[in-house]
């Protein structure tokens, strides 16, 4: 072994170094800190949350749309925050309060004519919405975490843009894809040799600094190999890669981490999806992709 290689640090390392150096700037605000905390504690309640929100006007207003809007196709006009939370749940008002976060951190970042983070912004409310459709259709019984899980899966690639902006450039050249827009290399092979670690570990060292429940952890760690896995984990990973996969067919959006979206009969088992329910799923897409860019810009 080389003496290079033998100094080069590990994929821990690396990814510890870049969330540190990028603390002050990839964070949620501690509103959203503080309601992600609330909703992952049994003892916490609905009163305890809208206490928290209604010192964000714009959080509530936020909130109200969402009620108010045909994605949980609930009935009337609803008004106040107290209703709304009981009728969204905790979970579901946490993603809100998430998702307002993310669009801020997910603005700006153009980076020449293949990588934007809008277009990466685009592609996660795609694979958001697609695992919350999965979800409902398999009666799975958690569309609100695998949204947030689909909305946050390729967080790891802000790390790396906030972290080394000339870094991720090199990567973006490097996977340059042709006219049928797809990628010239492997992107998980190529941000290793250049950064020391890929956007899924990145992304997993994120979730664990803003203490996000594991599953979410898991997710942005091992959304291209879920069934890497442990059997009991593998679940929640299995719809976001599924996802992923479907919402990587829209454009315009982000997709240079899959040269191919093929998704295979081992994940789909793994779902207890057929390929005729699949094709189900991929039909209804578009209607809430709309539905949820609407929501949250």
């Amino acid at each position: 072994m080389s003496n290079v290689a033998a100094q080069a640090p590990s994929q821990a390392t690396v990814v510890a170094h870049a969330i540190q150096e990028i603390s002050h700037i990839a964070t949620l605000p501690e509103i959203t800190l503080r309601i992600v905390e609330l909703v992952e504690s049994p003892t916490s309640t609905a009163q305890e949350l809208h206490s928290v929100i209604s010192h964000d006007p714009a959080l509530c207003s936020r909130i109200l749309k969402v009620v108010n809007s045909a994605f949980y196709g609930l009935p009337g006009q609803i008004a106040s925050i107290d209703r709304a939370i009981v009728l969204l749940g905790l979970n579901a008002v946490k993603n809100i309060a998430v998702a307002a976060s993310l669009v801020k951190l997910f603005r700006g970042g153009e980076m020449g004519p293949h990588f934007a983070a809008r277009d990466l912004w685009v592609h996660s409310v795609g694979t958001a919405s697609a695992a919350k459709i999965i979800t409902d259709r398999l009666g799975l019984g958690f569309p609100d975490e695998a949204f947030l899980g689909g909305l946050i899966h390729d967080i790891g690639v802000m790390v790396e843009l906030q972290f080394d902006r000339q870094k991720l450039l090199t990567v973006i050249e490097k996977l340059a894809p042709g006219p049928d827009g797809v990628p010239r290399a492997d992107m998980l092979a190529v941000e290793s040799e250049v950064f020391g670690a890929n956007h899924q570990q990145f992304g997993e060292g994120l979730c664990r600094k803003w203490k996000f429940p594991i599953s979410l952890a898991n997710i942005t760690g091992n959304h291209h190999s879920p069934l890497d896995l442990p059997p009991e984990a593998r679940t929640m990973a299995c719809v976001v890669h599924v996802a992923d996969r479907l919402a990587g067919e829209i454009k315009p959006g982000f997709r240079l981490d899959l040269k191919s979206t093929e998704i295979s009969d081992n994940v789909l088992a793994e779902l207890r999806l057929s390929r005729e329910r699949l094709e189900e799923i991929r039909s209804g897409l578009p209607e809430m992709l709309a539905e949820v860019k609407r929501l949250l810009g």
